[in-house]
């Protein structure tokens, strides 16, 4: 069980690795192909310089060759996606079965992996997403579309019905529709209507759907009432809402069926 933690922690500090690269590309609309460089001096990357967490450990935070600071982004988003890939990984080992005399790890329904792969699947898209509005204030279809399809995918294979997934996916998308056009896209932006289909498609459970959206609008209420109370913010000031709905998402996937449950003994 050791090595497999182990493993699935470097795997998720690769992604996130990718994650990072993924981001930058995506701004400034290059490929995704090509070697590794410095977002400051353009100056392409050895391959022990690009190592997840370990390479800015060793370099101190600073470039090789221009020796100006890499952001904090890089090894906050490895560190995050690997500690969340494991707790995902231990969330779902209740499918597990353990045979001690053999030392071997036997996983006997597929959906442990459908499950998995999901949640996974989720950390990654939601952490882009989280990083590239909360950095850029935008957000991008070249996720969120792809994305949708392969959640559309998965959970049809999880047995959601078509139906149900489609009723989610527009009312999430309206939802936030309605608020685009009621402020005149002063309240939210156009790209928050896809993050509404997004969720849509990740939550074909309409109480998780719920606890998604509330979660978000509750986090962004308080931050931004915290900032203002610090002066880093104003009434008027926008928030990047997808950071929001990001973290609301990934709150729903983690303790939604438990939130739910909590909330129905209270009443």
């Amino acid at each position: 069980m050791f090595f497999i933690t182990v493993l699935i922690f470097l795997f998720a500090l690769s992604l996130g690795s990718f994650a990072n690269c993924l981001i930058w590309r995506l701004y400034k609309q290059e490929t995704i192909g090509g070697r590794s460089y410095c977002p400051l001096c353009r100056h392409s990357l050895a391959w022990y310089d690009n190592i997840p967490l370990l390479s800015y450990l060793n370099l101190r935070g600073r470039c090789r060759f221009c020796h100006k600071r890499i952001s904090r982004q890089y090894p906050v988003v490895e560190l995050m996606m690997a500690l969340l890939f494991l707790f995902f990984w231990f969330k779902h080992l209740d499918f597990l079965y353990l045979d001690i005399d053999v030392l071997m790890v036997t996983i006997k329904p597929l959906s442990f992996w459908l499950y998995l792969i999901r949640d996974w699947l989720a950390v990654f898209i939601f952490s882009v997403i989280f990083v590239f509005d909360a950095r850029f204030y935008l957000v991008s279809n070249a996720i969120v579309f792809p994305a949708s399809l392969c959640f559309i995918i998965l959970n049809l294979f999880l047995g959601a019905s078509w139906f149900t997934l489609l009723l989610t996916i527009i009312v999430a998308g309206l939802f936030f529709a309605l608020q685009f056009f009621i402020t005149r896209g002063r309240g939210l932006g156009e790209g928050d209507i896809w993050l509404g289909l997004l969720l849509g498609t990740l939550f074909p459970d309409w109480g998780l759907l719920i606890v998604a959206i509330l979660s978000a609008y509750l986090i962004g209420t308080f931050v931004g009432l915290g900032l203002i109370i610090v002066g880093r913010k104003s009434w008027g000031s926008k928030l990047p809402l997808g950071v929001f709905l990001a973290l609301g998402a990934i709150i729903a996937l983690a303790w939604g069926p438990a939130i739910i449950s909590s909330y129905w003994r209270l009443f």
